[in-house]
């Protein structure tokens, strides 16, 4: 029975503590939600290392996007980019080493050009720059 009674109150215990946790949470997010609405700011054209690629709209210039995204549209843009780059060529053309964790990285930087409208995936794995230059 004591055992018994001792594991009831370590889950007590825990259980106790979680809720605390949420209760901390909803005072919070209701302080939050009481506070004075946020100033959304518009992007200063200023680049950030590491920043996020915003969707491309008319009139955008490439030159908003931090400077590995630059980059890569540079080359892509490129005479050896017109028909399409693999992620290997790529980095080679950028003066990286063609190890499996560079490769992958240039990977995830051109899929997300592609989805925001910097880039294209004309077939699987192969990647170019728009016909309408980003530059």
């Amino acid at each position: 029975m004591r055992e018994e009674a001792e594991r009831v109150q370590a889950a007590l215990g825990a259980a106790e503590a979680v809720l605390q946790r949420l209760v901390d949470a909803r005072l919070t997010v209701t302080e939050v939600l009481a506070g004075p609405p946020s100033v959304v700011t518009e992007p200063t054209g200023r680049t950030v290392a590491g920043s996020t690629v915003p969707r491309r709209e008319t009139g955008m210039m490439a030159t908003i996007l931090a400077p590995d995204y630059q980059r890569i549209l540079s080359v892509l843009a490129s005479e050896a980019g017109r028909e399409g780059m693999r992620c290997q060529q790529l980095a080679l053309a950028l003066g990286l080493e063609a190890v499996p964790a560079k490769v992958e990285g240039l990977r995830s930087k051109a899929k997300r050009l592609v989805e925001r409208g910097w880039a294209l995936q004309v077939r699987p794995g192969v990647f170019t720059a728009p016909t309408v230059p980003a530059v």
